[in-house]
């Protein structure tokens, strides 16, 4: 098998060809704050993306209560739903829960489900199948597997994956493991819609065949990326390939100095998008010594503050 013709239009696609992993605004008292997730969402469909992972690892899902998973879901799906595709991180590393979460979020409209590695328990592969496999068939939504180690602590084999294509409902691959050997027999051996989980990897893994990314700089340059994806969606390289370096300063602003949901945080609070860029403990906001890079390499982006 091979995955499906590169000329099909982006609207076919289950999942659309740029999505962006969004961050939860907080208010100032702490609460998610789901106006701004709204007009924040509104923002980045207008902008150019055509998905938007809710609640995601960006989306500090882990400190965020199942209230404010559900709330964020809904707030977004009223806000752009039938515009992008809406796509719920309703999954954790308990399988029950997960499943608990995925058919809620399912009632509220989203689009699909984006279901991680279990995280922290590190179960053998079989594990993972029957964790992803139990979510997938708890409702008829579309699944994207995220294939994370460094956040999981484990990594979704090849093999892993070719056998969970087999289910109906599994249909996409967010890859962030930045294993292409991995990812090419993924794509020759199945037919999933595979998705650049890693920012700067969009280029060369579309160029295997992947349809798009999903990416956390996508906050900051929407247009870039949407103009990246196009170029390479259309087989035109030169410009791919120009975007690719014009975004590079993008990407280590956001991806290379601190946690990237504090980073894009901060970044839309400088440029006025947010109006705070209040994170949830563990994470803090970033100390001017390590604020002083992501500048430096916006500046070099030419995006002024």
């Amino acid at each position: 098998m091979s995955a499906s013709d590169s000329n099909t239009p982006r609207h076919d696609y289950p999942f659309g060809t740029l999505g962006i992993a969004m961050v939860t605004p907080f208010a100032a008292g702490g609460a998610a704050d789901l106006d701004e997730a709204a007009a924040l969402a509104t923002r980045l469909v207008e902008d150019g993306c055509d998905s938007l992972v809710v609640t995601g690892t960006t989306g500090e899902t882990s400190t965020l209560t199942d209230e404010e998973n559900l709330g964020m879901f809904r707030a977004v799906v009223e806000a752009v739903g039938g515009r992008a595709k809406v796509i719920a991180g309703s999954t954790t590393n308990d399988t029950a829960h997960s499943i608990h979460l995925s058919k809620a979020a399912a009632k509220l409209g989203v689009d699909g489900l984006l279901v991680t590695a279990p995280y922290y328990n590190k179960p053998s592969q079989a594990g993972v199948r029957a964790h992803v496999e139990a979510i997938a068939s708890s409702t008829d939504l579309p699944v994207m597997v995220y294939d994370i180690p460094g956040r999981a602590g484990i990594s979704i084999s090849a093999e892993t994956l070719i056998r969970l294509a087999e289910h109906p409902n599994v249909v996409a691959l967010k890859d962030a493991k930045a294993d292409y050997q991995s990812t090419t027999r993924v794509l020759a051996n199945t037919d999933l819609h595979v998705y650049s989980g890693d920012d700067g990897l969009t280029l060369p893994l579309m160029a295997a065949g992947a349809k798009g990314v999903i990416s956390v700089s996508a906050h900051i340059a929407t247009a870039g990326y949407r103009r990246l994806v196009d170029a390479m969606l259309a087989g035109d390289l030169a410009t791919a390939r120009a975007m690719h370096f014009e975004l590079d300063p993008v990407q280590r602003a956001v991806m290379s100095h601190i946690q990237g949901a504090v980073a894009a945080k901060t970044i839309l609070h400088w440029q006025g998008v947010l109006p705070n860029a209040n994170v949830r403990l563990p994470l803090v906001e970033p100390t001017e010594e390590e604020a002083a890079p992501i500048r430096a390499d916006l500046a070099e982006a030419g995006i002024d503050l």
